[in-house]
């Protein structure tokens, strides 16, 4: 019996079985790359082309870190390009490269971008156990890149006499940590990878509450708890926002552990905290005075709009005391 056949038979259905195979995962790992190529870092995105199984599309619920940004006052700054809307394109791609980038390098995952504003989260698609402090370093890396592209934005409408477009750009961020669904969301025939559920929902709102308090970074209770520890945080206030039944503690981040050390900051944070006491302990006399004597020390900080809130509402207590049964927390029905 001559065996030159079936071993070249063999050989050749071995080498069509592993070709086959070798294509299929290729394939996988493109689809996944492609999938999510731009959303997340290039390091996570191999690391999921070569470990497809740590991946589940199809949606699960588990914790995450979700931060919302947006621009304080895009809509009159916009306005400024009505005539030269390809400069104002410029201008968002300018804007949201570095903070998108300030984001991936931490592990974060860009869910969205709705106009000027960015939606991330992390913790998904790959676990990740610090991902309350990344989301925490990220937002103070997006203010700093905003301020150094302010200052260039500045140079150039100097060097061309067109001090109309040289209006520094604010960021408003808020963070919060807590269980949410994601997986791939959308109709048959687009969908997304997101996240939904009370994280995304208090992140957004907080992210809407640093316009009224006039900060950069307010963060939930256990988003400060878990990724702020060493960071320069001031507890603000205790809100119930709008559809949410439960109160939270909100904090404002304001730099990293250099600026915590500091001795001025500290003593800052500790007359703030004594204050905010004596609003809480409904001494509102008390509480108006020691806000007020806050209002030189607040300008460095960015506290200025908190102090003038609280002075604000002590007053306005004075006269008509809230009820009895009053808890502390601040009610924004319209954010």
């Amino acid at each position: 019996l001559d065996q030159t056949f079936p071993i070249l038979g063999l050989t050749a259905v071995y080498i069509f079985g592993s070709g086959f195979l070798y294509f299929q995962t290729e394939r996988e790992r493109n689809r996944v790359r492609q999938a999510f190529s731009h959303y997340i870092a290039p390091s996570l995105v191999e690391q999921l082309a070569k470990h497809p199984e740590q991946l589940k599309l199809g949606g699960e619920t588990r914790e995450l870190t979700v931060l919302f940004s947006d621009v304080r006052g895009f809509t009159g700054i916009a306005e400024g390009y009505r005539d030269d809307p390809g400069q104002l394109i410029e201008l968002m791609n300018r804007l949201l490269t570095p903070l998108s980038n300030a984001i991936t390098e931490r592990s974060g995952t860009i869910d969205k971008y709705i106009g000027d504003a960015i939606m991330a989260f992390w913790n998904a698609p790959l676990d990740d156990p610090d991902h309350c402090r990344r989301a925490c370093e990220a937002s103070l890396d997006m203010i700093a890149r905003l301020q150094d592209l302010n200052t260039v934005r500045q140079a150039e409408t100097t060097a061309r006499d067109d001090a109309g477009r040289a209006a520094p750009l604010r960021l408003g961020i808020g963070i919060a940590t807590g269980s949410a669904i994601v997986g791939n969301m959308g109709s048959r025939m687009r969908f997304d990878y997101s996240a939904l559920g009370d994280a995304v929902n208090l992140a957004s709102r907080l992210e809407n509450l640093t316009g009224y308090y006039g900060v950069g970074i307010l963060v939930s209770d256990t988003a400060c708890r878990l990724g702020a520890s060493d960071l320069a945080v001031i507890e603000i206030d205790t809100v119930r926002v709008k559809g949410r039944e439960h109160p939270e503690r909100i904090w404002a981040i304001l730099g990293g552990p250099d600026l915590k050390a500091d001795r001025a900051f500290q003593s800052f944070r500790d007359r703030f905290s004594t204050a905010l006491d004596a609003y809480r302990q409904k001494d509102w006399a008390s509480a108006k005075d020691r806000f007020g004597a806050l209002a030189e020390a607040a300008a460095p900080y960015g506290f200025n709009d908190v102090i003038e809130r609280f002075v604000d509402r002590s007053t306005h207590f004075g006269w008509a005391p809230p009820a009895p049964d009053w808890d502390g927390v601040w009610q924004t029905q319209k954010m």
